[in-house]
């Protein structure tokens, strides 16, 4: 939808209090995207793309770095120093799957690179257990899982009706399992020591 869905991410935020992360997709719509999100999205297939990592560090924006698909936590790691190289240190780093053998689910959590990075890296990552899978009743294990090997937060596809979504509607909780997650993150947060954030606005 170009900058009309841009607007219409501001104005959602505006009315919730809440923050817009959204992906940026070609180094020409870095400042465009910039001027209506918080944090920039690196999606998966972008990983590598070096100008758009250069261009969305020159922004000054938070960037969110998601892992290749395909990419060795090396190279995840080295796609990352194109950011940190220019002066801009607010990133993320995102688990969100990779491509194995195994066809059940979209693609391969692979929980074990969230402690990997808190041991080789100062940089926060969080985890996607929605496109990891790509199943809604995976998500809720998966997240948990993912907060109890040390992931700062999770990202989770949310509808009403999912079963209506125009994309990923097969990976997206509904309210009340959305609800349900967050309940039941609660103890496994408490019990690695950690906190849940709350929106800027406390709601």
């Amino acid at each position: 939808m170009g900058v009309k869905g841009l607007i219409l991410l501001a104005q959602a935020a505006k009315e919730t209090g809440l923050l817009v992360i959204t992906e940026v997709m070609s180094p020409q719509d870095v400042d465009m995207v910039a001027n209506y999100a918080d944090i920039l999205q690196i999606g998966t297939r972008n990983m590598q793309n070096f100008n758009l990592l250069e261009a969305a560090s020159k922004s000054g924006k938070p960037v969110m770095l998601k892992r290749g698909f395909s990419a060795t936590i090396q190279e995840w790691l080295l796609a990352a120093e194109y950011v940190l190289a220019l002066g801009n240190n607010q990133l993320i780093l995102c688990e969100r799957g990779i491509r194995t053998f195994e066809t059940y689910t979209r693609n391969t959590m692979d929980i074990s690179t969230i402690p990997i990075i808190e041991k080789v890296s100062h940089l926060p990552i969080i985890a996607d257990p929605s496109h990891g899978t790509g199943k809604w009743y995976l998500v809720i294990p998966l997240a948990l899982a993912s907060v109890a090997a040390g992931a700062d937060g999770v990202m989770v596809e949310v509808h009403p009706t999912p079963d209506t979504a125009l994309k990923d509607g097969q990976q997206s909780l509904t309210f009340e399992n959305f609800n349900k997650l967050m309940s039941q993150l609660q103890p496994v947060v408490a019990a690695v020591a950690r906190r849940l954030a709350v929106p800027p606005s406390g709601k």
